[in-house]
């Protein structure tokens, strides 16, 4: 496909150029090194190499039972604005991941809650673009909800973004549960005054999630899955997505409650580019 990069981990002997800057400053939801992925790569010294397209499937596709709420690609998220590569507001995995969510929404079902996803494939300009928002150390009009008590500049460094990011190689997703029947969701109002994401769930953005203890990308050690400090209601939430994740073959992410990747990933080793669009898909 015309426009595509892809790049594979250290070692593996192809990388992108922009690999320097990501490696330096990170981008992305979650850093893999509890996931047992490598560290960024030091300096790249090869060329840029086109590689395959992915074989990814838009999850609505293999199971519509499964709410999305593609938050990247509107203007709620913790940059402010839809972020580059979002065409659409679609989930794409890969086969094998996007089968195993279906396996794991099996399992939710019953339990009487059902799965909804946040973010899915992510490709790898939109890590670009959260590298750039991370440089601008003046640009924090979303902090009041997104990371209210944890200073920008720490972001990397505390593990909340990193980069290269397990989302680009198309099997993580980034989720919560909701009950069943699943109540609408009210649109995003951006008039709306922010609220932190770590207050109680009266007050933040009416998700139609069930209690997680704190929103959706919420940067801050509260959204730790293991955090004792979220009450016995986003406990048990909690622990529910987790078990019918793992499961359906998943691991998580330990600081961020939401974020899964599917063990037997098929591209381990390869970072995509393609759009986030139905084109896409195969």
């Amino acid at each position: 496909m015309a426009g595509l990069r892809a790049t594979r981990r250290p070692g593996a002997g192809v990388h992108l150029t922009a690999l320097l800057v990501l490696a330096t400053l990170g981008g992305g939801c979650a850093r893999p090194a509890s996931e047992q992925d490598p560290p960024p790569a030091p300096t790249p010294t090869a060329a840029p190499t086109a590689g395959p397209a992915p074989d990814l499937v838009v999850l609505t596709d293999v199971d519509p039972r499964i709410r999305a709420d593609i938050r990247y690609a509107t203007a709620h998220n913790f940059v402010g604005r839809p972020v580059a590569g979002y065409a659409e507001p679609l989930c794409l995995l890969t086969r094998p991941a996007a089968a195993a969510l279906r396996r794991a929404q099996d399992a939710a079902l019953a339990r009487d809650r059902g799965l909804k996803v946040y973010d899915c494939y992510r490709p790898r300009r939109a890590v670009e673009d959260f590298v750039a928002w991370g440089r601008r150390p003046g640009e924090e009009q979303t902090k009041g909800e997104f990371y209210p008590r944890v200073p920008k500049s720490e972001l990397f460094d505390r593990g909340y973004l990193g980069a290269p990011t397990a989302h680009s190689r198309g099997s993580t997703v980034d989720l919560t549960l909701v009950d069943v029947p699943t109540p609408e969701q009210p649109a995003y109002d951006p008039a709306r005054p922010l609220v932190p994401c770590t207050a109680p769930r009266a007050r933040r953005f009416p998700d139609n999630s069930v209690d997680m203890g704190t929103g959706f990308d919420c940067f801050d050690p509260l959204a730790h899955t293991d955090s004792p400090a979220v009450d016995a209601t986003a406990r048990a939430n909690r622990d529910l997505l987790r078990e019918v994740m793992t499961g359906a073959g998943f691991v998580n992410y330990d600081r961020e409650w939401w974020h899964y990747r599917y063990r037997d990933e098929p591209y381990p080793d390869t970072y995509f580019d393609v759009p986030v669009a139905r084109a896409s898909a195969r």
